[in-house]
């Protein structure tokens, strides 16, 4: 009996955890044949899924990665999965504003497209610093990807019916932007979460400005996927938060399918600079929606990467 009564437990603790990952897919079939769609940190995680997905449907898929051989390892996995030869990378590093400048000017060389640009790189909470001395969560989940795109914004408005989507986070929330000190470093998991709120006004203002112009933005939470980013903690760490994401954390799979729905749901458009959780709109707290916050945001922004 108390074995019986055992398993049943177990069964029904299966059923709860199954049912609280329970995620939509993206039912769109739309091909993306004669596209080209960039993905930052391609070769791994959400970003690999995203490329897999994106590839099947007939895009020309670019991985842009610090990592050349994982890289070189991903392509290969994505082309067979995928079956499609049209995927390469390119080497970027996002904590570093001089490569990304390089970056952009040879992709620019070498690519007449670009229609879907995908801001999906992250840092987790680390205290770490950037090459260029801002905070590394800061630095490479805003501002690396705020430089990226804008040197990319050209080649975005002459394609036309363009996007650009910016992978966030829900714990935005937790904290507000301060602009005396928007480099703040002191507490990791805070720095993170201002960061992914500079994602959200970034994906606002960035659709502001575009509007009309054949670019559209947004900002997607994928859930809080099984993906690698605990490589950069301790063992222990590691293997505590192994047994968490098995329990409680989605597949790369199931959180790339929010990402691939903004990129290619012709209904997303009616939510320019909008939320995206669980393929489909979202509501934000009323502070993360403050225009007159991300433009400010935007205006410091260009000043701390120098852009003219």
């Amino acid at each position: 009996m108390y074995v019986l009564c055992t398993v049943i437990a177990a069964l029904v603790c299966f059923l709860i955890l199954k049912w609280m990952k329970r995620r939509r897919y993206c039912t769109d079939v739309k091909r993306l044949d004669g596209k080209t769609v960039l993905i930052t940190g391609g070769n791994t995680g959400i970003g690999k899924e995203t490329a897999v997905n994106l590839a099947m449907r007939g895009a020309r898929v670019i991985i842009a990665c610090r990592d050349v051989d994982k890289a070189r390892k991903a392509v290969r996995e994505i082309k067979a999965r995928s079956h499609n030869v049209d995927v390469l990378y390119m080497e970027l590093d996002l904590a570093n504003m001089k490569c990304i400048r390089e970056f952009c000017t040879s992709f620019l060389k070498k690519e007449k497209r670009l229609d879907i640009l995908i801001n999906n790189a992250g840092m987790p909470s680390v205290l770490d610093w950037t090459d260029d001395d801002f905070s590394m969560c800061f630095g490479v989940n805003h501002l690396g990807h705020f430089l990226l795109t804008n040197l990319l914004l050209g080649r975005l408005k002459e394609c036309g019916s363009s996007r650009v989507i910016t992978l966030t986070c829900d714990n935005y929330k937790y904290q507000k932007l301060d602009f005396q000190d928007l480099n703040y470093n002191l507490f990791p998991f805070f720095t993170y979460c201002r960061s992914k709120l500079a994602n959200i006004y970034f994906t606002q203002e960035l659709a502001r400005i575009t509007e009309g112009k054949g670019v559209t933005a947004y900002a997607v939470h994928p859930g809080y996927v099984q993906s690698n980013w605990t490589c950069h903690f301790s063992i222990l760490f590691r293997i505590v938060m192994q047994v968490i994401m098995f329990m409680f954390f989605v597949s790369c799979e199931m959180g790339a399918q929010t990402v691939v729905h903004c990129a290619v749901s012709d209904s997303v458009t009616a939510n320019n600079g909008g939320y995206f959780i669980d393929c489909q709109p979202a509501k934000l707290r009323p502070f993360a929606k403050d225009a007159g916050v991300a433009k400010k945001l935007w205006e410091a922004s260009e000043r701390l990467v120098r852009l003219a």
